[in-house]
């Protein structure tokens, strides 16, 4: 069966490169994408980038994905405290899915009680926000620990991007719902 994701993008100013190079990347890949904002509206990246959502942020459904990926970018603050953010950042995470956000968007996952004794990294602006919530701060471009896999910008949007495909298309005879190894 082929595998899904769908990436959560800001209304404005959503770094460009953080959700386009992952997402050709899965597409190539062979995984499926869907792109959710929270309207229906064209979102608009920091760089020009124009997204036309397919579904809404509360229409997401856990069981129609592997993965939930937070794009950062300075738009990426709309979701910091959003319930509804981070009820499906805590649902992909108790399915066993792939938990993933880059740049400033790991602020999401740590307010969301998610990092927690977790390696993680963010951008730099955010690594106090990740250590009071109680994160494993790494400062590595790429931190991935259990399914979660968290990135520090748009320097390190291919390896991200990389870093996803690798978890989903993992061995099947790993088993189900089983975490990863935890890499740096």
């Amino acid at each position: 069966m082929r595998k899904k994701a769908v990436f959560v993008i800001a209304e404005q100013v959503f770094r460009d490169e953080e959700y386009l190079v992952p997402k050709n990347l899965l597409e190539k890949a062979g995984i499926k994408v869907e792109t959710a904002s929270t309207t229906m509206k064209e979102a608009v990246g920091k760089l020009g980038a124009r997204v036309q959502p397919d579904l809404l942020l509360s229409q997401i459904n856990v069981e129609k994905y592997d993965a939930l990926i937070f794009v950062g970018g300075g738009g990426a603050e709309q979701y910091f405290d959003d319930p509804t953010a981070h009820s499906l950042a805590n649902s992909f995470l108790k399915a066993g899915k792939v938990l993933a956000a880059i740049c400033i968007a790991p602020v999401i996952l740590a307010r969301a009680g998610l990092l927690k004794g977790k390696q993680a990294t963010v951008y730099i602006d955010g690594a106090e926000e990740l250590k009071r919530a109680g994160s494993i701060y790494t400062g590595n471009p790429v931190q991935t620990d259990g399914w979660i896999v968290t990135a520090n910008g748009p320097e390190a949007a291919e390896g991200f991007g990389n870093e996803v495909v690798r978890l989903l298309t993992r061995s099947i005879n790993q088993q189900k719902n089983k975490p990863p190894l935890t890499r740096g």
